[in-house]
């Protein structure tokens, strides 16, 4: 009787998943190419933020840009940024009656090789930083002669000095009409001609307001509307994101921003974006305990994005979202000691995991954060190698889902068993694919039985280093992923 009983409720349990299956179960993935769960409308891209090492006298300058290019991205962020004030303001002294001190100069170099790079295809452009001079401070706020030293504390002041908000709308009202009209005239009437006729489809407004001068919603919407009506003088296709916060726990500023009746008339919200990075929960973890703390995080992450999600569908149906600042952070600007080189393939995996994540939401653009860090500057957000600006695996699982995935492809229903592994195929109008991503710091063995005899694999792993993805035929329908391995299966 015992033994009957064995047989009838074994099978029960290992199909419902209360008791786990033998150790030499077959993990196998199967794709239904005929029930498409969603379409997709998502693109993947990345940041690229200014900082000496993406300078022209960079050694490694050429190499970026050229890696760079090469990714053929879509929606590239590019953000000047308060670090090194000389390189992301424009007018670092206020005007007096007899003088204006524009200056673009360093502004100017890295702009020209981030639209050289990325042409023909959209950017993202944010000037994040406001001038100190027009906030309310204790004293006049100081910053380094010299363009590349760093200076956390440019961003000082809560309030402005002109309530009105017209001389901060008109200070990005000439920078924009610099970069996209050959020049502006200053306020002292003189005209500056730059000869720049750079076509920017896509402006976004401030960055992580939440941070940086503790801007709350009301005031953040007021300028984003000063701003925003100023440009759209100058150029109506230009499109406009906004919010841009740091951290997405707070609903107020999506509550508040998304609601038609808190904006100025004539202003519509057009797109928003915010951000994420995972982060170790305590001093003295581990590469083994981070393949466990990152994704439980970036999952929390998912959480909120679907409550955001739904005040958006609420309050502003109509504008998109650009997710343009995904990583993880280690230990901020400096990290000491050596970083393991499978934390890079770590970091890979977890973008591949949000972009899949994020795709099934509909989220518009899925940013990586960020093409150049180094020591001082974030170096674990890193997407290429600061010494020599050869790509990371962070960069060729980018490039991997670039080349692979588009928008219209259908997401299709996909079966696994395979644990710490996630699995997705994708219908393109004539390609079969499916992103295999690995979780976790230990092989994964796979059996595709839809494979054929000309099946491939491209695939980013621990193996592949700084070197493009790796390309292999799938024998005999079998697949094995090295730890936090990306993959994409052709059928």
């Amino acid at each position: 009787m015992g033994r009957n009983i064995n047989k009838i409720i074994l099978p029960v349990l290992l199909a419902i998943g209360l008791f786990p299956a033998p150790s030499h179960a077959q993990h196998t993935v199967t794709a239904d190419w005929g029930k498409t769960l969603v379409t997709s409308k998502t693109t993947p891209t990345l940041q690229l933020v200014e900082n000496p090492m993406v300078r022209p006298g960079s050694p490694i300058h050429k190499n970026v840009f050229k890696a760079l290019k090469d990714l053929q991205a879509d929606y590239l962020r590019y953000v000047p940024w308060f670090p090194y004030p000389k390189m992301a303001v424009a007018e670092l002294l206020p005007p007096t009656r007899t003088e204006t001190f524009w200056d673009f100069t360093y502004l100017d170099s890295t702009m020209q090789a981030v639209m050289e790079a990325t042409k023909g295809h959209p950017v993202v452009i944010n000037f994040s930083t406001t001038p100190a001079w027009m906030w309310e401070t204790a004293s006049k706020v100081p910053y380094p002669d010299d363009p590349y030293k760093t200076t956390w504390n440019y961003n000082q002041g809560t309030k402005l000095r002109d309530p009105s908000m017209k001389e901060l709308a008109d200070y990005y009202a000439r920078v924009f009409r610099w970069y996209t009209q050959g020049g502006f005239t200053d306020e002292l009437g003189k005209f500056h001609k730059s000869g720049h006729y750079y076509k920017i489809p896509y402006w976004e407004v401030l960055n992580e307001p939440d941070l940086e001068h503790n801007i709350p919603p009301p005031m953040y919407t007021a300028m984003y509307d000063a701003i925003v009506s100023e440009l759209k003088k100058i150029s109506r296709e230009t499109k406009f994101v906004g919010i841009s916060v740091a951290f997405s726990n707070n609903p107020e500023y999506f509550e508040y921003f998304l609601d038609a009746k808190n904006h100025k008339r004539g202003v519509t919200v057009e797109g928003i974006s915010y951000h994420h990075y995972s982060t170790p929960s305590f001093e003295g973890q581990t590469l083994e305990s981070y393949q466990y703390t990152f994704f439980e995080k970036a999952d929390a992450f998912l959480e909120r994005v679907r409550y955001i999600e739904n005040i958006r569908k609420r309050l502003s149906p109509q504008c998109f979202t650009m997710i343009n600042e995904l990583g993880v952070i280690l230990r901020g600007p400096e990290v000491s000691g050596p970083i393991d080189n499978h934390y890079w393939n770590l970091a890979g995996a977890l973008y591949a995991h949000l972009f899949l994540e994020l795709t099934k939401m509909g989220i518009d653009v899925v940013g990586e954060s960020q093409l150049v860090g180094y020591p001082s500057q974030f170096p674990d957000v890193s997407m290429v190698n600061w010494k020599n600006g050869n790509g990371n695996p962070r960069y060729w699982v980018l490039k991997l889902l670039i080349d692979n995935f588009h928008q219209g492809d259908k997401l299709v229903q996909t079966i696994s068993n395979v644990p710490g592994v996630a699995t997705q195929g994708f219908a393109g109008p004539s390609s079969k694919r499916i992103l295999l991503i690995n979780k976790k710091n230990t092989r994964a063995e796979i059996t595709l039985p839809q494979a054929t005899g000309t099946t491939r694999i491209s695939y980013v792993d621990i193996t592949t280093g700084e070197n493009p993805p790796g390309n292999a035929v799938v024998v005999g329908g079998k697949i094995v992923l090295e730890p936090f391995s990306v993959a994409v299966v052709e059928l």
